[in-house]
């Protein structure tokens, strides 16, 4: 973030069978993209040790529930970051932005050892709290990433595009208070006052950034608009909330991912005169 390179050495496998030859783990964490968090969840169960616990910190709807169902509910330990992180390439990441995270208990028992979690990651630099109600972070969350991502995607630019092009500003309105209206109508308080704006902000603060979703697109994988755009088209029509843009969203970022592979690329030198 600040131009450092720190190596850092780690014991690493793509193999989980490897993990569990030292026993059962009390701690995971389960970072993947969305579309890969039902088969984490079943490796996760491989090495889990009975009374341990499974963190995610992962963006969207809806993962917390997947590794609920396989590990159970008092094993999943859910939370919410403002750290940003981008995969240049095999044990290369490049850190982009820091921020608070935010944890919570899924029983009140639990209180003591997630608050040893927070208190283990706070140790290792990454700011970390423990909160008793995460819904409302979690929807702050998701409300940027979808003003945000869907839109870098699309228009295959960097996030502070989406701050400072007039045309952008207006798309950017109208997928983000589709999801405000839906956050309304499920009672859930945001953490800020004015959520275009903030939204707005946050593009800027970004503004070099390569949003997840635009990553994504550029490598031809999938991406993770079932729980970003689409959770709130999914909340929004369970609660009678029109979303017609951000479903407009979806379609056309599910579209990017079926034709990644007739994609047209020409250099931009053809059009210069």
């Amino acid at each position: 973030m600040d131009g450092r390179v720190e190596r850092i050495h780690v014991k690493a496998t793509t193999d989980v069978a490897e993990v569990g030859e030292e026993g059962p783990v009390t701690l995971a964490l389960v970072f993947v993209k969305s579309y890969a968090t039902r088969r984490a969840a079943h490796q996760t169960r491989r090495v889990l040790a009975a009374d341990g616990l499974a963190l995610t910190l992962q963006n969207g709807l809806g993962n917390r529930e997947v590794l609920a169902e396989i590990l159970g509910e008092e094993r999943v330990v859910q939370g919410v970051t403002s750290h940003g992180a981008t995969v240049l390439g095999p044990g290369r990441v490049r850190h982009a932005g820091a921020g608070a995270t935010q944890l919570a208990a899924p029983l009140p028992e639990l209180r003591p050892r997630v608050a040893g979690i927070a208190d283990l990651l706070s140790d290792a630099g990454i700011e970390t709290r423990l909160v008793e109600d995460l819904q409302a972070l979690i929807w702050g969350k998701l409300i940027v990433n979808v003003g945000i991502n869907p839109l870098t995607a699309i228009l295959r630019v960097h996030n502070g595009v989406l701050a400072e092009d007039k045309v952008c500003r207006r798309l950017v309105v109208k997928a983000v208070e589709e999801a405000v209206a839906v956050a309304r109508a499920l009672g859930i308080p945001l953490p800020y006052d004015d959520p275009v704006a903030h939204v707005f902000q946050v593009a800027k603060a970004t503004g070099a950034n390569r949003s997840s979703m635009l990553v994504d697109v550029l490598r031809g994988t999938p991406t993770e608009i079932d729980v970003i755009n689409g959770a709130v088209v999914r909340e929004g029509t369970r609660h009678g909330v029109p979303t017609p843009f951000n479903a407009a969203l979806v379609e056309v970022v599910k579209a990017l991912e079926s034709t990644a592979d007739e994609r047209i690329w020409e250099p931009r030198e053809m059009y210069t005169v």
